[in-house]
């Protein structure tokens, strides 16, 4: 059952108003099960100065899902005592998405990946106003391809990091 939920929500600071769809359809088997990272691993985001910890930390998501892996949470575990452990670094999560999907939908699920993550780190003990969150829904994809092999890679949470 698709349920319409309308939202205001102000994105990437351009006051953009969106409508989204809360569940789609899934219709599309994913081969990567929970727990298995993608063969080919897409480098995040360029961190700031002084966090080679985050040079490679990509959290990677199942087709039309924002829940983390067992292997995500190991990451961001390490990430949370990285964070902790430099008390001026802050970041910035950023949600992204596969080309499949509207915008409208694709941009409300980046978010709540971002947002997955967020949460997670401020369990492990993170001040939640050391985290924003963003989302480029399918706008920045880490692969061009049109397959399930550039969607797994797309599908996905990066950082970036700046040091105060």
């Amino acid at each position: 059952m698709v349920v319409k939920i309308k939202t205001a929500a102000l994105l990437l600071g351009l006051g953009l108003f969106i409508s989204c769809t809360d569940d789609a359809p899934k219709t599309v088997t994913d081969p990567v099960q929970a727990g298995q990272t993608p063969a080919a691993e897409v480098p995040a985001s360029t961190p700031g100065a002084g966090a080679t910890d985050f040079a490679n930390s990509t959290i990677f998501f199942a087709y039309d899902d924002y829940s983390l892996t067992t292997e995500a949470q190991a990451e961001l575990s390490k990430i949370g005592e990285y964070l902790k452990a430099n008390a001026t670094a802050v970041v910035q999560v950023e949600g992204h998405c596969d080309e499949r999907g509207t915008v409208e939908y694709n941009l409300a699920l980046g978010e709540r990946r971002a947002q997955s993550v967020k949460s997670y780190l401020v369990n492990l003990g993170v001040t939640d106003a050391r985290l924003s969150t963003i989302s480029y829904g399918e706008e920045k994809p880490a692969s061009e391809g049109h397959d399930e092999g550039a969607w797994v890679k797309n599908r996905r949470a990066a950082f970036v990091l700046t040091v105060k």
